[in-house]
């Protein structure tokens, strides 16, 4: 990457945030080459500040940093895509961008993991997957496992439907396990990645 600080007269290109789960655009910046540097030093974005002119990490007074897992550029290489993962809402209005859009996947799963999220983080006792939680990991894997028996019996019988169920109780309560475990399906995602370059 070859940024070319030099097409601006002050020094500073813009610099667009995507959410790297989603691609909803999150915000814009600008950046000097001080703010790359420490962006890349630190994983965490770093603009310059054109009205307090000086470098601010986002999320310094929020706390609603933005964690880089990409740095691209475009093909004049004067301004920056930054895919980035965000711990809450990006605006400084409190919206989740600063387009007043929501920051939400069209990807179901990614919503359902939100969700699964969500009843771990906020137990209610009417839920069923707070309650999985709350019985702790052992209850979680031995759901994987009966799931997983349940879809190879539907496997080897004709009704479709019933196998379709069977294999989403067994997505569902995996994704449950990924979360008790700390991790995500992209965290998976990336493995299989890895391993198709093999």
């Amino acid at each position: 990457m070859n940024i070319d600080f030099s097409k601006s007269t002050d020094g500073l290109i813009p610099a667009i945030i995507q959410d790297a789960r989603t691609n909803v655009l999150l915000m814009q910046g600008y950046m000097n080459e001080e703010a790359l540097n420490k962006t890349r030093e630190q994983g965490k974005v770093v603009f310059y500040s054109r009205s307090k002119k000086r470098l601010w990490m986002k999320g310094e007074t929020s706390a609603n940093y933005l964690y880089v897992d990409a740095i691209l550029t475009d093909c004049d290489n004067d301004c920056l895509l930054i895919k980035a993962r965000s711990t809450g809402p990006v605006c400084h209005n409190g919206t989740d961008t600063c387009f007043n859009e929501t920051n939400a996947s069209t990807d179901f799963l990614d919503e359902l993991e939100r969700i699964i999220a969500d009843r771990r983080d906020n137990p209610s006792p009417e839920s069923y997957v707070s309650n999985l939680f709350q019985k702790g990991i052992d209850k979680i894997i031995q759901k994987v496992g009966e799931e997983a028996v349940e879809l190879l019996i539907e496997a080897k019988n004709d009704d479709v439907d019933l196998f379709k169920n069977e294999a989403a109780d067994l997505l569902f309560h995996y994704l449950v396990c990924l979360q008790a475990k700390g991790l995500v399906l992209e965290d998976i995602r990336q493995v299989l990645k890895g391993r198709n370059h093999r």
